[in-house]
Protein backbone atom coordinates (compact mmCIF):
# COMPACT_ATOMS: atom_id res chain seq x y z
CA UNK A 1 0.00 0.00 0.00
CA UNK A 2 1.68 3.33 -0.91
CA UNK A 3 0.37 5.06 1.95
CA UNK A 4 0.25 2.49 5.11
CA UNK A 5 -0.33 5.96 7.46
CA UNK A 6 -3.93 5.94 5.99
CA UNK A 7 -4.06 2.25 6.85
CA UNK A 8 -3.47 3.04 10.15
CA UNK A 9 -5.54 6.15 10.80
CA UNK A 10 -8.35 3.67 9.52
CA UNK A 11 -7.97 0.98 12.22
CA UNK A 12 -6.91 3.67 14.98
CA UNK A 13 -10.61 3.53 15.95
CA UNK A 14 -10.98 0.29 16.51
CA UNK A 15 -7.07 -0.06 18.07
CA UNK A 16 -8.46 2.46 20.81
CA UNK A 17 -11.82 0.55 21.52
CA UNK A 18 -10.07 -2.65 21.42
CA UNK A 19 -7.80 -1.31 24.08
CA UNK A 20 -10.50 -0.01 25.98
CA UNK A 21 -13.26 -2.51 26.37
CA UNK A 22 -10.55 -5.40 26.08
CA UNK A 23 -7.11 -5.17 27.16
CA UNK A 24 -7.55 -2.52 29.75
CA UNK A 25 -10.24 -4.45 31.92
CA UNK A 26 -8.46 -7.61 31.08
CA UNK A 27 -5.09 -6.04 32.41
CA UNK A 28 -7.19 -4.52 35.38
CA UNK A 29 -8.49 -8.03 36.55
CA UNK A 30 -4.68 -9.84 35.89
CA UNK A 31 -3.65 -7.23 38.61
CA UNK A 32 -5.93 -6.91 41.02
CA UNK A 33 -6.21 -10.77 41.19
CA UNK A 34 -2.98 -11.01 43.00
CA UNK A 35 -4.10 -8.13 45.67
CA UNK A 36 -5.93 -10.13 48.44
CA UNK A 37 -7.25 -8.48 51.40
CA UNK A 38 -6.16 -11.44 53.94
CA UNK A 39 -2.59 -12.12 52.56
CA UNK A 40 -1.84 -9.19 50.80
CA UNK A 41 -0.07 -9.07 47.53
CA UNK A 42 0.59 -12.68 46.04
CA UNK A 43 -1.34 -15.65 45.07
CA UNK A 44 -3.35 -15.54 48.37
CA UNK A 45 -6.79 -15.35 46.08
CA UNK A 46 -5.80 -18.62 44.20
CA UNK A 47 -4.79 -20.34 47.17
CA UNK A 48 -7.82 -20.05 48.86
CA UNK A 49 -9.76 -20.78 45.43
CA UNK A 50 -7.90 -24.32 44.78
CA UNK A 51 -7.93 -25.07 48.98
CA UNK A 52 -12.02 -24.32 49.14
CA UNK A 53 -14.23 -27.41 47.70
CA UNK A 54 -16.90 -24.64 47.12
CA UNK A 55 -15.09 -23.01 44.30
CA UNK A 56 -13.58 -26.66 43.18
CA UNK A 57 -17.06 -27.65 42.89
CA UNK A 58 -17.98 -24.56 40.68
CA UNK A 59 -15.13 -25.24 38.42
CA UNK A 60 -15.86 -28.69 37.89
CA UNK A 61 -19.43 -27.91 37.29
CA UNK A 62 -18.47 -25.24 34.81
CA UNK A 63 -15.98 -27.67 32.97
CA UNK A 64 -18.25 -30.19 32.54
CA UNK A 65 -21.76 -28.59 31.21
CA UNK A 66 -19.40 -26.77 28.98
CA UNK A 67 -17.48 -29.57 27.91
CA UNK A 68 -21.06 -32.16 27.46
CA UNK A 69 -22.35 -29.12 25.56
CA UNK A 70 -19.70 -27.95 23.41
CA UNK A 71 -19.64 -31.73 22.47
CA UNK A 72 -23.02 -32.38 21.84
CA UNK A 73 -23.13 -29.05 20.15
CA UNK A 74 -20.24 -29.71 17.77
CA UNK A 75 -21.84 -33.01 16.82
CA UNK A 76 -25.39 -32.37 16.31
CA UNK A 77 -24.14 -29.22 14.14
CA UNK A 78 -22.23 -31.25 12.09
CA UNK A 79 -24.77 -32.86 11.01
CA UNK A 80 -26.99 -29.98 10.57
CA UNK A 81 -24.25 -28.20 8.47
CA UNK A 82 -23.42 -31.16 6.23
CA UNK A 83 -26.85 -31.43 5.52
CA UNK A 84 -27.22 -28.03 4.29
CA UNK A 85 -25.27 -28.33 2.14
CA UNK A 86 -27.54 -31.20 0.61
CA UNK A 87 -30.80 -29.31 0.60
CA UNK A 88 -32.19 -26.98 -2.29
CA UNK A 89 -30.44 -23.91 -1.99
CA UNK A 90 -33.66 -21.81 -1.34
CA UNK A 91 -34.43 -23.90 1.58
CA UNK A 92 -30.83 -23.54 2.94
CA UNK A 93 -30.84 -19.91 2.92
CA UNK A 94 -33.85 -19.83 5.17
CA UNK A 95 -32.91 -22.13 7.40
CA UNK A 96 -29.18 -19.94 7.49
CA UNK A 97 -31.26 -16.92 8.44
CA UNK A 98 -33.02 -18.48 10.90
CA UNK A 99 -30.26 -20.37 12.23
CA UNK A 100 -28.67 -16.55 12.45
CA UNK A 101 -31.79 -15.56 14.07
CA UNK A 102 -31.77 -17.99 17.21
CA UNK A 103 -28.11 -18.08 17.49
CA UNK A 104 -28.89 -14.73 19.30
CA UNK A 105 -31.71 -16.60 21.58
CA UNK A 106 -30.55 -16.95 24.68
CA UNK A 107 -30.25 -15.57 28.44
CA UNK A 108 -33.37 -14.83 30.13
CA UNK A 109 -35.96 -15.74 26.88
CA UNK A 110 -34.25 -19.10 26.74
CA UNK A 111 -34.42 -19.97 30.30
CA UNK A 112 -38.45 -18.62 30.21
CA UNK A 113 -38.86 -20.73 27.36
CA UNK A 114 -37.24 -24.19 28.88
CA UNK A 115 -39.44 -23.30 32.11
CA UNK A 116 -42.55 -23.26 29.89
CA UNK A 117 -41.78 -26.43 28.16
CA UNK A 118 -39.43 -28.62 30.44
CA UNK A 119 -40.24 -27.24 34.03
CA UNK A 120 -41.50 -29.14 36.88
CA UNK A 121 -44.80 -28.32 35.40
CA UNK A 122 -44.04 -27.68 31.67
CA UNK A 123 -46.46 -28.07 29.21
CA UNK A 124 -43.82 -30.87 27.80
CA UNK A 125 -43.02 -32.58 30.79
CA UNK A 126 -46.37 -33.30 31.92
CA UNK A 127 -47.28 -34.36 28.24
CA UNK A 128 -44.90 -37.03 28.93
CA UNK A 129 -45.72 -38.21 32.10
CA UNK A 130 -49.02 -38.82 30.79
CA UNK A 131 -47.73 -40.70 27.66
CA UNK A 132 -45.69 -42.90 30.35
CA UNK A 133 -42.52 -41.68 28.54
CA UNK A 134 -41.07 -40.77 31.73
CA UNK A 135 -41.41 -40.59 35.68
CA UNK A 136 -39.88 -36.76 36.74
CA UNK A 137 -37.73 -34.75 35.12
CA UNK A 138 -35.75 -31.79 36.75
CA UNK A 139 -34.74 -29.07 34.51
CA UNK A 140 -32.94 -27.07 37.28
CA UNK A 141 -29.67 -29.90 38.08
CA UNK A 142 -26.20 -30.20 35.94
CA UNK A 143 -28.31 -32.31 33.19
CA UNK A 144 -30.68 -29.87 32.84
CA UNK A 145 -28.59 -27.32 31.85
CA UNK A 146 -26.54 -29.21 29.93
CA UNK A 147 -29.70 -29.70 27.91
CA UNK A 148 -30.05 -25.95 27.94
CA UNK A 149 -26.84 -25.33 26.88
CA UNK A 150 -26.43 -27.44 24.22
CA UNK A 151 -29.49 -26.02 22.83
CA UNK A 152 -28.43 -22.32 22.28
CA UNK A 153 -24.54 -23.97 21.29
CA UNK A 154 -26.17 -25.75 18.29
CA UNK A 155 -27.03 -22.77 16.06
CA UNK A 156 -23.60 -21.25 17.09
CA UNK A 157 -22.22 -24.17 15.73
CA UNK A 158 -23.85 -24.48 12.49
CA UNK A 159 -22.91 -21.26 11.37
CA UNK A 160 -19.90 -21.77 11.70
CA UNK A 161 -19.62 -25.17 10.39
CA UNK A 162 -21.00 -24.30 7.82
CA UNK A 163 -18.63 -22.16 5.75
CA UNK A 164 -15.86 -25.10 6.30
CA UNK A 165 -18.54 -27.70 4.20
CA UNK A 166 -18.76 -25.40 1.63
CA UNK A 167 -15.28 -25.58 1.28
CA UNK A 168 -15.46 -29.66 0.33
CA UNK A 169 -15.30 -29.45 -3.40
CA UNK A 170 -17.52 -32.56 -5.42
CA UNK A 171 -14.36 -33.27 -7.54
CA UNK A 172 -12.64 -34.62 -4.34
CA UNK A 173 -15.52 -36.51 -3.71
CA UNK A 174 -16.13 -37.73 -7.18
CA UNK A 175 -12.10 -38.40 -7.88
CA UNK A 176 -12.33 -40.80 -4.46
CA UNK A 177 -15.08 -42.85 -5.62
CA UNK A 178 -13.71 -43.02 -9.17
CA UNK A 179 -10.34 -44.63 -7.11
CA UNK A 180 -12.70 -47.28 -5.46
CA UNK A 181 -13.22 -45.06 -1.83
CA UNK A 182 -16.48 -45.48 -0.11
CA UNK A 183 -18.16 -42.96 1.67
CA UNK A 184 -16.46 -43.84 5.14
CA UNK A 185 -12.53 -44.20 3.47
CA UNK A 186 -13.28 -40.48 1.64
CA UNK A 187 -14.66 -38.84 5.09
CA UNK A 188 -11.89 -40.92 6.98
CA UNK A 189 -8.85 -39.71 4.12
CA UNK A 190 -10.18 -36.43 2.76
CA UNK A 191 -13.36 -35.10 4.38
CA UNK A 192 -12.52 -34.97 8.22
CA UNK A 193 -9.10 -34.43 7.63
CA UNK A 194 -10.00 -31.33 5.84
CA UNK A 195 -12.97 -30.05 8.67
CA UNK A 196 -10.33 -30.99 10.94
CA UNK A 197 -9.20 -27.51 11.96
CA UNK A 198 -12.71 -25.41 11.67
CA UNK A 199 -14.23 -28.54 13.49
CA UNK A 200 -11.71 -27.57 16.78
CA UNK A 201 -11.70 -24.52 16.34
CA UNK A 202 -15.46 -24.43 16.62
CA UNK A 203 -15.23 -26.59 19.52
CA UNK A 204 -13.03 -23.94 21.17
CA UNK A 205 -15.63 -21.13 20.35
CA UNK A 206 -18.37 -22.90 21.71
CA UNK A 207 -16.81 -24.30 25.00
CA UNK A 208 -15.23 -20.10 25.54
CA UNK A 209 -19.51 -19.61 24.56
CA UNK A 210 -20.30 -22.06 27.40
CA UNK A 211 -18.19 -21.12 30.07
CA UNK A 212 -18.80 -17.59 29.95
CA UNK A 213 -22.58 -17.72 29.73
CA UNK A 214 -24.35 -16.25 32.78
CA UNK A 215 -27.72 -14.63 32.49
CA UNK A 216 -29.60 -18.67 31.15
CA UNK A 217 -28.32 -20.36 34.23
CA UNK A 218 -28.85 -16.95 36.93
CA UNK A 219 -32.48 -16.67 35.00
CA UNK A 220 -33.24 -20.79 35.59
CA UNK A 221 -31.79 -21.44 39.22
CA UNK A 222 -31.77 -17.75 40.37
CA UNK A 223 -28.03 -18.10 41.32
CA UNK A 224 -28.35 -21.11 43.13
CA UNK A 225 -26.87 -23.39 41.04
CA UNK A 226 -22.83 -23.35 41.75
CA UNK A 227 -21.15 -22.45 38.31
CA UNK A 228 -18.01 -19.68 38.00
CA UNK A 229 -20.03 -16.95 36.09
CA UNK A 230 -22.45 -16.82 39.17
CA UNK A 231 -19.77 -17.17 41.80
CA UNK A 232 -18.11 -14.40 39.79
CA UNK A 233 -21.12 -12.10 40.16
CA UNK A 234 -22.13 -12.79 43.52
CA UNK A 235 -18.44 -12.29 44.88
CA UNK A 236 -18.75 -8.90 42.76
CA UNK A 237 -21.84 -7.60 43.51
CA UNK A 238 -23.66 -10.11 46.20
CA UNK A 239 -25.74 -9.41 49.15
CA UNK A 240 -23.63 -11.00 51.84
CA UNK A 241 -19.87 -9.51 51.06
CA UNK A 242 -18.13 -8.79 47.86
CA UNK A 243 -14.48 -9.79 47.37
CA UNK A 244 -13.86 -8.27 43.68
CA UNK A 245 -10.28 -9.46 43.96
CA UNK A 246 -11.23 -13.26 44.22
CA UNK A 247 -13.53 -13.01 41.60
CA UNK A 248 -10.78 -11.36 39.30
CA UNK A 249 -8.70 -14.43 39.89
CA UNK A 250 -11.79 -16.92 39.56
CA UNK A 251 -11.83 -14.94 36.08
CA UNK A 252 -8.14 -15.40 35.30
CA UNK A 253 -8.48 -19.26 35.83
CA UNK A 254 -10.75 -19.18 33.32
CA UNK A 255 -8.68 -17.00 30.67
CA UNK A 256 -6.00 -19.62 31.44
CA UNK A 257 -7.82 -22.30 30.77
CA UNK A 258 -9.18 -20.94 27.41
CA UNK A 259 -5.94 -20.27 26.94
CA UNK A 260 -4.03 -22.94 27.10
CA UNK A 261 -6.52 -24.68 25.22
CA UNK A 262 -5.68 -22.10 21.96
CA UNK A 263 -2.48 -22.54 22.51
CA UNK A 264 -2.91 -26.67 22.10
CA UNK A 265 -5.20 -25.74 18.81
CA UNK A 266 -2.62 -23.65 17.29
CA UNK A 267 0.13 -26.26 18.13
CA UNK A 268 -2.21 -28.96 16.42
CA UNK A 269 -2.68 -26.37 13.42
CA UNK A 270 1.00 -26.22 12.80
CA UNK A 271 1.31 -29.94 13.51
CA UNK A 272 -1.43 -30.27 10.60
CA UNK A 273 0.07 -28.20 8.18
CA UNK A 274 3.71 -29.72 8.42
CA UNK A 275 2.10 -33.03 7.86
CA UNK A 276 2.68 -34.61 4.39
CA UNK A 277 -0.26 -35.16 2.32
Amino acid sequence: MKRPWLALLLILPFLLVFGAFQLAPLTWIAFNSFDSSESGWGLGNYAEILGSPFYLQAIRFSLEISLWSSVCGLLIALVGAYSLTRVDSRLRGFVVAFTNMTSNFAGVPLAFAFIILLGINGCLTLALKQLGLIESFNLYTKGGLILIYTYFQIPLGVLLLFPAFEALKQDWRDAAALLGAGAWQYWRHIGLPVLSPALVGTFIILLANALGAYATVYALTVGNFNVVPVRIAALVSGDIYLEPNLAAALAMLLVAFMTLITLVHQWLLRRSRHVPS
